[in-house]
């Protein structure tokens, strides 16, 4: 998809707030028939600009007390370094998000857990044991200030 215009950004804007919303109700609200809106969010999601539709689940409501930041580095950044390393990390269960990162560590983890044992299980079975790995470094959060689900448009 080339540019985006007014219409696809309150269609986006629309989305983020209401993922449930009818097509119907987002047609209206955006001005344009539901033919006409269907097809502009199928060439959304087609294009990749919509990249999927998800319920936000509370961690906490699944027993999931802490979230650690976990700073990684790794032995080199050769490509099969980094490749086999990423290919690892997604097995874990317990990392949120990974980032690829500039300066001093190599990958930048978020890591739900229950508890300090369970952090000290996902550490002992998981990152321990990720390839290429020789220092590793974490953080616990002690509350969440923002954890902003939407992009502003």
């Amino acid at each position: 998809m080339s540019e985006l215009d007014t219409i696809d950004h309150a269609i986006l804007r629309i989305l983020q707030q209401n993922g449930r919303i009818s097509n119907a109700d987002l047609a209206a609200k955006v001005g344009l028939s539901p033919s006409a809106c269907s097809r502009r969010v199928d060439i959304l999601e087609k294009s990749g600009t919509i990249s999927g539709y998800h319920a936000r689940i509370a961690h906490k409501a699944l027993d999931y007390k802490i979230m650690v930041i976990v700073h990684i580095s790794l032995s080199g950044q050769f490509a099969k370094t980094l490749a086999e390393f990423e290919a690892a990390v997604k097995l874990c269960p317990n990392v949120l998000v990974c980032y690829l990162m500039s300066g001093e560590y190599d990958y930048i983890l978020r890591v739900a857990a229950k508890d300090l044992e369970d952090y000290e299980r996902i550490h002992r079975d998981w990152l321990s044991a990720l390839p290429h790995v020789v220092k590793i470094n974490s953080s616990f959060s002690l509350r969440e200030v923002i954890d902003r689900p939407n992009v502003g448009i």
